[in-house]
């Protein structure tokens, strides 16, 4: 493998990474960032108001987006096994 090639991998790795990670994290940050703002305004100080919504949150994002994230690693696993042969040859 050429330098170059080992480097568009790593692109392409980062990228779908980047891309099937970040429905749930901008839902996280969205529902933390309410969270945080309704904490504020109130002065509720507690630790489980912060980390329940955000957990239902997260699964809530899983279930919705859930098949999408498994179709989108699913077609770059396969993507990545089949240039196996072009790789080592």
């Amino acid at each position: 493998m050429t330098p170059e090639a080992v480097l568009a991998f790593g692109r392409t790795a980062m990228e779908t990474l980047i891309t099937v990670s970040a429905p749930v994290l901008l839902v996280a940050l969205a529902v933390g960032l309410a969270v945080s703002l309704f904490q504020a305004v109130t002065q509720i100080n507690e630790s489980t108001l912060s980390f329940l919504p955000k957990l239902l949150a997260v699964l809530g994002a899983l279930a919705v987006s859930g098949p999408w994230m498994i179709s989108v690693l699913v077609d770059w696993l396969r993507q990545v096994i089949s240039s196996i042969p072009q790789a080592v040859g």
